[in-house]
């Protein structure tokens, strides 16, 4: 059962074995790419926890990499809110990329608002719409981008690799790949890391707010995505790779 009066930092913190030593290689890491990578290097940061600790490790160690986030144009409220306290705690800009107004415009009267539901192929080509198509533009001129995804988020993820190449030959890099949950918020309440109020009401992932729901107690901390759907990985498109043999849509490709 959940226990509504704990906030998600009560609810999960907890020092586990080896944090210290995770902690280090994550920012060796980090600095590792900054040295490769000079300013081709940006943190696609979804402001969900695991990009959160992303960020003030970036702050905390003055590592030049920028910060930039997709604004889909149907985020929660909650988490908009979290670029401004971003901005005022580590004195740095969030850039944020949107898609283009009029492309949005005209998929919405051709499908309309609540499209997501009519089917996996709708919900994916808005997917592409509002997240694969602004993080092209995001990446383009890029040689390495850094995420938060961790292989105890979920089966798909089981596998994730600290750095690999994604589809355009960039660096991949995912820091935290080895992170537990209990990692992610004893660092985030060690350090009084802000984070999205939405988590403390049971959201452990958060997307756009008509495909985020909050999950119940012994659910996987995925199943609050997509949740209409049956079968097949709650994923949007951004950390996917097609089967062998199987090219993207134009439109999933990054630039």
């Amino acid at each position: 059962m959940n226990t509504p009066n704990l906030s998600a930092v009560q609810r999960l913190a907890r020092p586990t074995p080896g944090h210290t030593d995770r902690l280090a290689l994550a920012v060796s890491r980090l600095r590792e790419a900054t040295a490769a990578h000079g300013p081709r290097i940006v943190q696609a940061t979804s402001l969900g926890a695991e990009d959160m600790v992303i960020t003030d490790l970036i702050a905390r160690h003055a590592l030049p990499i920028a910060v930039a986030t997709l604004d889909t144009g149907a985020l929660h409220a909650q988490t908009l809110a979290l670029v401004p306290r971003i901005e005022s705690r580590y004195g740095i800009s969030v850039q944020r990329w949107a898609p283009a107004p009029q492309a949005v415009v005209t998929f919405v009267a051709r499908h309309g608002e609540r499209s997501m539901y009519d089917g996996v192929a709708q919900r994916k080509a808005c997917c592409a719409l509002r997240k694969l198509e602004p993080l092209a533009r995001m990446l383009a001129g890029r040689s390495a981008w850094v995420t938060g995804l961790r292989r105890e988020q979920s089966a798909a993820r089981a596998e994730v690799a600290p750095q690999e190449l994604d589809e355009a030959g960039r660096v991949k890099l995912n820091p935290l790949a080895e992170w537990s949950e209990a990692d992610v918020w004893h660092y985030i309440g060690t350090h009084g890391v802000p984070y999205n109020e939405l988590h403390d009401a049971f959201y452990p992932s958060i997307g756009c707010a008509p495909c985020t729901r909050a999950v119940s107690a012994g659910e996987d901390a995925r199943a609050g995505r997509w949740w209409w759907e049956q079968g097949g990985a709650q994923e949007c498109g951004l950390h996917v790779r097609p089967a062998a043999g199987e090219p993207r849509r134009k439109e999933e490709v990054a630039a």
